[in-house]
């Protein structure tokens, strides 16, 4: 580990020491797309020594991204993983799909933090009690540290789901809605990956199966 903003660790530390242990950094991926997961993850970071380079998932280029996530892997003192699927999206609406998957990733620390800290608004469910940072992932390592995991994660599977529905590009687009994979879909339809209660994905359903809008 080297280097990294001192005014990233700030407040995490601050909370650490207010709450009397080590507080977790939580994050999502994957609210925008038409297909795939929400993936979310919980990581507790050391008290001492920074990760060079962490940042917001979303300004890193995926060389990057990958090797942080390997830092973060060997370093962090916990990682906690958890999704919402497609359908789950669809049956609950994305929000609480988020949610849901936020809440899986913190239960699946081995370690119990202190205190939470959630990339964004305040977040229904969680386990324990939590901060709510807005734009977190750029104030915060460890939420800029759950934001990798959940990137790295979440890409990777949707590159596995592309291997077995090549049509629609995922290893490209990720599920998000290019135009790309917005051609695909009105060629071809969607896909079990799908979320059939996006409205692109639905118009596109409509078609296929000759309904009107």
């Amino acid at each position: 580990m080297s280097s990294a903003p001192r005014d990233l660790y700030r407040r995490e530390r601050a909370l650490a020491r207010k709450h009397g242990g080590p507080v977790a950094g939580l994050d999502e991926v994957g609210r925008g797309p038409l297909a795939g997961p929400v993936v979310a993850a919980a990581v507790v970071l050391p008290p001492r020594g920074r990760i060079a380079g962490i940042g917001d998932s979303k300004t890193l280029d995926p060389d990057e991204r990958e090797r942080l996530f390997g830092e973060i892997r060997e370093h962090a003192l916990a990682v906690g993983v958890g999704w919402a699927t497609s359908g789950e999206v669809d049956r609950r609406n994305i929000l609480r799909a988020s949610h849901l998957a936020m809440a899986r990733a913190a239960a699946r620390l081995r370690l119990s933090p202190a205190h939470l800290l959630v990339d964004g608004l305040p977040v229904e469910g969680l386990p324990m009690e939590h901060t709510a940072i807005v734009k977190g992932d750029g104030k915060c390592a460890c939420i800029a540290a759950a934001s990798i995991v959940a990137k790295v994660l979440r890409d990777r599977l949707m590159r596995r789901i592309a291997g077995r529905f090549p049509q629609y590009g995922f290893d490209r687009n990720m599920g998000y809605p290019t135009p790309e994979h917005r051609e695909a879909l009105a060629r071809t339809g969607p896909c079990l990956h799908h979320r059939l209660t996006f409205f692109p994905v639905r118009e596109a359903l409509q078609l296929e199966l000759g309904w009107s809008a």
